[in-house]
């Protein structure tokens, strides 16, 4: 990038979690993605850690989806002084009515519990945040539409695409302008094409910097899962047994739930 700008890796960077991006750019700042660390305890831990940027000096958050990797911080900044736009997609923007207040639901339900039972080491114990902070980060939210390019801030000129993730998903085209434009492109978390649901993504066409989460890039997916998928349950109806299937709860679930029920349709499972 140009001189007088930068971009700094504060999360998804050695991990997958925690996406947290900041561009700076002629003097001011925007954030890609705002997301808590999950996973194992070295990794939730780091969510106690001082926050490694300003929430005061930030001019906005841009958010690629509601997944709470990408979007879980957003309270915690509002609660350090965040008072600037949070643009999302308007399917962004309707999970995170949910997404955020049932995490910070958990936050003050997990220190209820520690407190009560005694096993936390600090006296009291409290959460990371709070709904109060939830709701403060929700008021903020500014929805956008796929394809239509709007200001950030200054300077900063900001376009969504389709990504095939979950609802309301998109990859984040950021024009940097100046004396040169650059075109920054966060890929955001991308989907497959071709799946049931959701509409495929849509490649940028060009980038000056690409910012890549490559989740799943070293992953063979099968060319027909929902064949095993059946075999799996016609296996458990034989023994009148159950079936259990690990999935996010946003986004794989829907697809299993219509697979599920598609199988049923075609009499390649029993009902």
């Amino acid at each position: 990038m140009a001189s007088k700008s930068s971009v700094q890796f504060l999360g998804a960077a050695g991990t997958v979690t925690g996406s947290k991006h900041l561009i700076r750019h002629a003097g001011r700042q925007v954030m890609l993605d705002c997301g808590m660390f999950q996973g194992h305890k070295a990794l939730r831990q780091r969510n106690w850690a001082p926050l490694p940027f300003n929430p005061k000096k930030l001019d906005a958050i841009v958010l690629s989806h509601a997944h709470i990797d990408h979007s879980g911080h957003l309270p915690l900044a509002v609660r350090h002084g965040f008072d600037g736009p949070v643009y999302c997609t308007t399917g962004t923007a309707a999970l995170l009515g949910n997404l955020l207040r049932d995490a910070a639901y958990l936050q003050e339900e997990q220190a209820e519990r520690a407190n009560r039972h005694g096993f936390s080491k600090h006296k009291p114990a409290l959460p990371l945040y709070t709904m109060e902070d939830a709701e403060a980060a929700l008021r903020l939210l500014e929805p956008r539409p796929y394809r239509k390019s709007f200001k950030a801030a200054p300077e900063f000129e900001v376009k969504f695409r389709h990504t095939g993730h979950i609802l309301g998903s998109a990859s984040v085209e950021l024009k940097l302008h100046g004396r040169k434009t650059r075109r920054v492109v966060f890929s955001g978390d991308l989907g497959r094409w071709d799946r049931p649901i959701l509409r495929d993504p849509v490649l940028p066409k060009r980038a000056d910097v690409l910012i890549l989460e490559s989740t799943y890039g070293n992953r063979d997916h099968p060319p027909d899962p929902e064949e095993n998928l059946a075999r799996i349950i016609r296996q458990a109806a034989e023994r009148n047994g159950p079936v259990i299937i690990p999935a996010f709860a946003v986004g794989r679930t829907q697809e299993i739930v219509w697979r599920i029920r598609l199988l049923e349709n075609e009499g390649r499972i029993p009902v």
